[in-house]
């Protein structure tokens, strides 16, 4: 029994005194229930009693196989759930690393996990890049129908293994070179399993509406619901779309179109340093591309086109071609591990280099960069919308290295700076989107709200003290 708490029981509803049973990993019932009843009693006095968090947008759930601890920064934060892949995926694996991680197939994955025990909940999307980087490879070119065809079967065979949908991150290279119709035809094989298309856009800046029209398209192609992962206005002069991206996601919801969204709370993004470059460049795949970093004359057309070239996701413009706006973190070549966390342009002034050496010479590693790219009034727009949920987009931290804050501190960042400090959500409409909206869009139909018979993922927090750190 848990006694004498405030319950926001997921739903919108406003905040009850109440008290709360649970029995075999349900909840039996809600009301005025004594703590003698109960072989168990949690004193909630002063707390408040809400289902647990969702996390929109996961990443994996593969290091749990060895290291059930690396939750910790997702059941720290509340989060009970996560929707794990994000155009990437841990399944299905090529042959070669099937024989390292000891599973291939989404079904292997899954038993695999089982096997291991689970400290958190999770769902599965499987990955438009996981797939054609087996099939195709990392290179820029179109799928042949026999390619698409065993793609379909990966798909389909993740799908009756217990996967949500497809998952596609669009900025990224391989993703970057598929078309609009490979896409709707994988998403169609999920369709038929009633999943769903979750995508990181094609782009998230000059061409957001754009990519969002693709979205939607794909979508209606392939019957199935749209999902958004973490919506942003990336650069100062795309800051004015916020608006725009928001009417056209209401127009399509209220035609009859399922789509919604889901946003982390800060105004960094985070992303391999690598795809700070113009995606031609890894058109023959990443390994040709770093051999290619080592050349003068690459890494001059690389630094023009950074610095003046339109049309493409440029992360360094959007960052207002400053790199004192971009923080550099997973840092692993010895010059600069001590300068984790720091901007790069803090980090050439230490190290007494160019920033752009700088950049070549961390770009030739797996740096990760988090240029400031957004606006808080667009933030606050956005998680103000009756479809929007949260997300980390980070998963289990990785140890020994700064990570974006967003992977420790999301949830405790929206109710301590959009409920608590600036009043943009109340502590109810928050713990909605972090719960029944978010549930709703994994289907997870039996959770994210508390009422008798649903499963008992429950968290109890003093909302007054919690903040990112």
């Amino acid at each position: 029994v848990i006694h004498g708490g405030r319950i926001i029981d997921g739903t919108g509803a406003p905040w009850y005194w109440g008290d709360l049973a649970v029995k075999d990993g349900k909840i039996a019932a809600i009301g005025r229930i004594a703590p003698s009843e109960g072989r168990r009693a949690i004193d909630a006095t002063g707390q408040v009693v809400t289902p647990g968090f969702i996390d929109m947008m996961g990443q994996t759930a593969a290091p749990f196989i060895q290291d059930a601890g690396s939750a910790f920064n997702l059941l720290s934060q509340g989060i009970t759930t996560i929707n794990a892949g994000e155009g990437a995926s841990d399944a299905p694996l090529s042959d070669e690393a099937a024989r390292t991680r000891g599973w291939q197939t989404m079904r292997q994955f899954f038993t695999r996990l089982e096997q291991a025990g689970m400290p958190i909940n999770m769902v599965q999307t499987v990955g438009h890049t996981q797939i054609r980087r087996i099939v195709i490879g990392d290179v820029d070119r179109q799928a042949t129908q026999p390619e698409l065809d065993r793609m379909r079967g990966m798909v389909r065979e993740a799908m009756e293994a217990g996967a949500i949908g497809v998952s596609t991150s669009l900025i990224y290279p391989p993703a970057i070179y598929a078309s609009e119709q490979e896409i709707a035809e994988l998403t169609k094989v999920a369709g038929d399993y009633g999943g769903r298309y979750f995508t990181h856009m094609r782009n998230e800046g000059d061409q957001l509406l754009e990519a969002i029209e693709e979205a939607l398209r794909i979508g209606q192609a392939a019957g199935t619901p749209v999902h958004i992962y973490h919506l942003k206005t990336a650069g100062q002069a795309n800051w004015g779309k916020m608006d725009l991206a928001l009417a056209r996601i209401r127009a399509a919801r209220a035609s009859g179109q399922h789509v919604a969204v889901d946003v982390y709370p800060y105004i960094n993004n985070g992303l391999g340093i690598r795809a700070l470059i113009h995606p031609r460049h890894a058109a023959e795949g990443q390994a040709a591309l770093l051999k290619k970093l080592d050349d003068p004359a690459v890494q001059a057309e690389i630094r023009r086109e950074m610095e003046s070239l339109g049309g493409w996701e440029n992360w360094y413009a959007h960052a207002g071609r400053d790199w004192d706006r971009i923080i550099v973190s997973r840092m692993n070549l010895p010059a600069y591990e001590a300068y984790n966390g720091q901007s790069l342009a803090a980090i050439a002034r230490a190290v007494n280099k160019d920033p752009w050496t700088v950049f070549f010479e961390l770009a030739k590693s797996n740096a990760a960069a988090m240029p400031q790219s957004m606006s808080e009034a667009n933030k606050i727009k956005a998680m103000q919308e009756e479809f929007t949920s949260f997300d980390t987009d980070a998963g289990p931290a990785a140890a020994g290295h700064s990570t974006h804050p967003r992977g420790h501190g999301a949830f405790p960042r929206v109710i301590a700076r959009y409920v608590r400090e600036l009043g943009a959500l109340s502590l109810e409409s928050a713990i909605q989107k972090m719960t029944a909206v978010a549930a709703n869009q994994v289907m997870a139909y039996d959770r994210g709200r508390l009422a008798p018979g649903l499963a008992a993922g429950i968290v109890v927090f003093n909302p007054d003290p919690i903040r990112d750190r």
